[in-house]
């Protein structure tokens, strides 16, 4: 019942690969460790506040047995596991030390909070007798982002995780709960970088309609839309396709269609409209924007990126990054400014590979809005003839050549986002990259080269259910705890153990 929200509190998590929550990141520094000693002291101290209100000891007896009955309750829940007999006793010692019932259960909850049992999940190395406990912990926090609940912790207890047909029943359970479309709301907000959107910052006077309800109403679409795409079961690569999006008033004047009567109602765009689907809504064009500009580079990178799971290396030291300037005498398109790009062989390289993906949008300018023409502004002097005007602009539009494509992916030109979603939901690189996208999240790392059969599994029952996401899911859960072969599980594990770092290391939140 605790709503204080400790862990608002800690030292940020930087995104690697992608996300937040990667193995490299969860180191425990003296900072994070006092934070968690913090934590733990004013969580336990809140919570028998007034004495115990909440009904957290399940007896109220000063007795042994009540003592040892609230260590085993809690400890169970706290470290996702039975306690160890040794674990008991240490508990049951403190807790007597202690002048009353409650104080010592205060003393208990503090302490627990900061063991490492507690800080740290069970993973494929624990001892045997815990790897029941080790699924549930898994399948816990993959789905929901948190604990086991009482349910999960029996099953494990009952055995009824120790095969693929049971890891993949509960799976199916856990899908159903609320729990899970928060979980997955929290993969979409990481993957398309929320982070980015939320906050960014615009020229006001260039595109006064982006404010922070804007870009907020730009995350909500997203997660709408994919989440109609995943509870709803419809094909998951109509990320990329559908004409229709989840408007409110202030996409809608971005978008330039009529408000829909109710805030966030589905909304079905023109057949003939370039900027439908994902690739087309607004936050992705606008999210990777300086704040005035729409820059081929940035959007090229974020598909590369997103969508592709390709990584593009960065400049190389000491290369001049920044573009030539734009003059009234001399204006520019970007496809214009960018073309050293293509004949400086220390940036062509890499520059082949985004900048003409990112080209194929500059029918979209910096918050997503469809223009037909590219627009320059330059300050008009002041003289005696304009009356000393301070401010005012001279506008100068350019054509746009929208042409673009996907180097490395056969027939893939495309002249609008909804075209390069075409290209997109048909290449085995995308489909593949949702996969590795959802096991990076999961699993808390990149693959490896002997993570291929889980990957090639996955994407297979993925590709049979039509790429239901739900499918792609249960078939990630049971493909990691029970591949089809023992040498295919071996083959899995081997990289981790190899290393000794274990696969599911990582810091509870």
């Amino acid at each position: 019942g605790d709503q204080t929200s400790p862990a608002n509190r800690f030292p940020p998590e930087d995104f690697v690969n992608g996300f937040r929550h990667q193995i490299q990141t969860q180191n425990l520094s003296p900072l994070l460790i006092e934070a968690y000693s913090a934590a733990a002291e004013r969580v336990a101290r809140n919570a028998f506040r007034g004495g115990d209100s909440r009904g957290l000891i399940p007896c109220k007896e000063v007795t042994p047995a009540c003592r040892s009955r609230f260590i085993k309750e809690f400890g169970l829940k706290a470290f996702r596991r039975p306690l160890e007999p040794t674990e008991q006793k240490r508990y049951e010692a403190l807790m007597a030390a202690a002048p009353d019932l409650v104080t010592g259960a205060q003393l208990v909850v503090e302490s627990m909070l900061q063991s490492t049992s507690f800080l740290f999940r069970l993973d494929e190395t624990s001892e045997a007798k815990w790897k029941p406990y080790a699924m549930a912990s898994r399948l816990a926090y993959s789905l929901w982002d948190t604990m086991p609940d009482q349910h999960l912790l029996q099953a494990a207890a009952r055995g009824e995780l120790n095969n693929a047909a049971g890891v993949e029943k509960m799976a199916r359970r856990m899908l159903d709960d609320p729990s899970a479309q928060q979980s997955l709301n929290e993969f979409v907000g990481q993957w398309l970088r929320f982070d980015r959107i939320l906050t960014a910052s615009k020229d006001k006077r260039k595109y006064p309609q982006f404010t922070r309800e804007a870009a907020a109403a730009m995350t909500e679409e997203a997660k709408l839309f994919i989440g109609d795409l995943v509870w709803k079961d419809r094909p998951f690569m109509e990320l990329f396709t559908a004409k229709y999006g989840y408007v409110n008033a202030d996409l809608a004047g971005i978008y330039q269609v009529a408000p829909p009567q109710k805030e966030f109602d589905r909304v079905s765009f023109p057949a003939d409209a370039e900027g439908a689907a994902l690739r087309g809504q607004a936050r992705l064009l606008a999210q990777p924007a300086p704040p005035a500009d729409s820059p081929p580079t940035a959007r090229g990178l974020f598909v590369r990126e997103q969508f592709l799971c390709q990584h593009v290396p960065e400049p190389p030291a000491g290369v001049n990054t920044n573009l030539p300037p734009v003059t009234e005498d001399r204006p520019q398109t970007n496809r214009d400014r960018m073309s050293e790009h293509a004949t400086n062989p220390s940036c062509a390289s890499c520059h082949k590979l985004i900048d003409p993906i990112g080209f194929g949008l500059e029918r979209f300018d910096g918050i997503g809005a469809k223009r037909e023409m590219f627009e320059l502004q330059f300050p008009i002097p002041r003289s005696k003839e304009n009356g000393n005007r301070r401010g005012e602009m001279k506008t100068v539009e350019l054509p746009i050549d929208p042409m673009g494509y996907v180097a490395g992916i056969a027939n893939s030109e495309f002249r609008s986002p909804s075209e390069l979603g075409a290209v997109l939901a048909k290449s085995v690189q995308c489909q593949e990259c949702i996969v590795k996208q959802y096991f990076r999240y999961t699993v808390g790392r990149l693959e490896t080269p002997a993570d291929r059969p889980v990957i090639r599994e996955v994407l297979d029952q993925f590709r049979k259910s039509d790429f239901r996401f739900r499918e792609l899911i249960v078939a990630l859960m049971r493909a990691r705890a029970y591949p089809e072969t023992e040498a295919l599980r071996a083959n899995s594990l081997a990289p981790a153990r190899k290393a000794g770092t274990p696969l599911d290391t990582a810091t509870a939140r």
